[in-house]
């Protein structure tokens, strides 16, 4: 019996067309790494994330034209747009006023009180949530001191200190994100938070790295993080393609049954016995079932010896031999092609799938 997650409780967000939060699906961001002034190529860029799968943008905003730019750019997407601000209290506020679905500020270099406020006042003028950010890079001296270094416990004072101001303020429409590129430090940080706060939390690590560093890292982390119940929103952070942050995003929340669809190909390593380039078809066929929309487990193996027996756990596979391959369903030899004829026929049978 598939043993299901059981998620915190928090309390629902909206974000322009999407809610957040509850028990609404586990949500998944990325950022642009666009000018956020080229509206042309931010709008190519998210629509190509958007059809990867990217369920919410951010955007840098660091110039008054950028935050003028989201106006446009909202016209082009579909997706919630995130502006991510950083010091001028007045990027915040024209972000809003040009359409952000949300904007991403950390309080503590907004500046003076007044700045803030104002800040809020706009965001609670137009029903705009707040993210509330804080990183382990920008901790606070006096935090730093407390606690003899940057700690979990000094993370979740910053960010509750920040939460704490805003509320004051009259606002409680907050996201909270707690980051930080030490993994266990990330970890131990959600889980004091969770206790603390009701509000969603987007989660991420921070400065995780290349795509194979940067990869491991994610998972590792999103991993503990989510198998507590604890997230409402990921990103996969990733010094590369953002293509890259969403097709990890996926496979993470799928390998931890957080969601459903799309195909899961499992393969096995390569041994002696492999006759085939078994890593070039493996490739192969993810790119190949990359646009069919099933909820199944397809399996690629090396050889037609141990293949059939191996693949007995996923909906199909395929085994490759010298000048032949093998179809299977569910453990059972199912047809036999020609080498050539493989993939074709994996997709034929695919896109025929419970006819």
């Amino acid at each position: 019996m598939e043993e299901k997650m059981i998620r915190k409780q928090t309390r629902e967000v909206r974000i322009g067309n999407r809610v957040i939060g509850g028990q609404n699906p586990i949500l998944i961001q990325s950022m642009a790494n666009t000018r956020t002034e080229d509206v042309k190529g931010t709008i190519a860029q998210i629509q190509k994330l958007t059809a990867a799968g990217c369920e919410i943008i951010r955007c840098a905003v660091p110039t008054m034209e950028a935050a003028e730019a989201l106006a446009d750019i909202k016209k082009g997407i579909t997706i919630p747009l995130v502006a991510d601000i950083h010091f001028d209290y007045r990027l915040a506020i024209a972000a809003m006023e040009h359409g952000a679905d949300k904007i991403r500020i950390n309080p503590g270099n907004i500046g003076s009180r007044e700045r803030i406020q104002a800040v809020v006042d706009a965001a609670k003028e137009r029903g705009i949530p707040i993210r509330v950010g804080v990183n382990s890079g920008s901790l606070e001296k006096e935090l730093v001191e407390k606690y003899h270094g940057v700690t979990p416990e000094g993370l979740v004072e910053s960010a509750m200190d920040k939460v704490h101001i805003i509320e004051g303020m009259g606002y409680d429409n907050l996201v909270i994100s707690i980051k930080s590129s030490d993994v266990l430090m990330c970890v131990k940080a959600h889980t004091l938070i969770s206790g603390q706060s009701d509000y969603p939390l987007h989660v991420g690590i921070t400065e995780s790295g290349t795509i194979t560093s940067g990869n491991i890292k994610s998972a590792m982390g999103l991993a503990m993080i989510l198998s507590q119940g604890i997230g409402d929103t990921i990103r996969v952070s990733l010094t590369g393609d953002p293509l890259e942050e969403i097709k990890s995003a996926k496979l993470i929340l799928r390998t931890l049954g957080l969601r459903k669809g799309g195909i899961e190909v499992v393969s096995c390593p390569t041994c002696g016995r492999t006759q085939i380039d078994l890593i070039g078809l493996a490739n192969q066929v993810e790119e190949l079932v990359s646009d069919i929309d099933l909820d199944i487990k397809v399996a690629v193996m090396g050889c037609v010896v141990n293949g059939p027996g191996e693949a007995k756990e996923a909906d199909i596979g395929i085994a490759g031999g010298v000048g032949e391959g093998l179809l299977i369903k569910h453990g059972e030899i199912y047809k036999k092609v020609k080498e050539e004829e493989l993939l074709s026929a994996l997709r034929h049978e695919l896109l025929h799938w419970g006819e």
